[in-house]
């Protein structure tokens, strides 16, 4: 668990968040329609509360071509992350940015 870590509630929390920029819509553009977005899974531990996630998508979000971060949080145990984007993100980007945030990407366990 990261020496920053907050509380340890217990609870678990299911936080999306999506990016609109001030004046869009919401609606895809013909260029986003020929776009499929890409969905990358990843499993992070020592997450255990609200800021957590807050942290860790804060960092995801600014890789460039993300669009959405969607955490299913395990207080105490492994989270999922899954980031929709414009294009496939590399592991080690996205190891680096939930690192900057102070956790750890972790490998599925069969």
């Amino acid at each position: 668990m990261p020496s920053g870590a907050c509380c340890g509630s217990g609870n678990t929390t299911h936080h999306t968040i999506g990016m609109i920029q001030p004046g869009q819509s919401g609606t895809a553009t013909n260029k986003e329609q020929t776009m499929s977005p890409v969905s990358t899974t990843v499993n992070v531990s020592g997450m255990t509360c609200g800021h957590c996630v807050s942290s860790v998508s804060e960092e995801l979000e600014a890789l460039e071509g993300v669009e959405a971060v969607d955490v299913d949080l395990n207080a105490g145990g492994i989270s999922t992350v899954t980031i929709t984007s414009e294009k496939t993100l590399s592991r080690s980007e996205i190891g680096e940015a939930v690192a900057e945030a102070g956790y750890l990407v972790v490998a599925n366990e069969a």
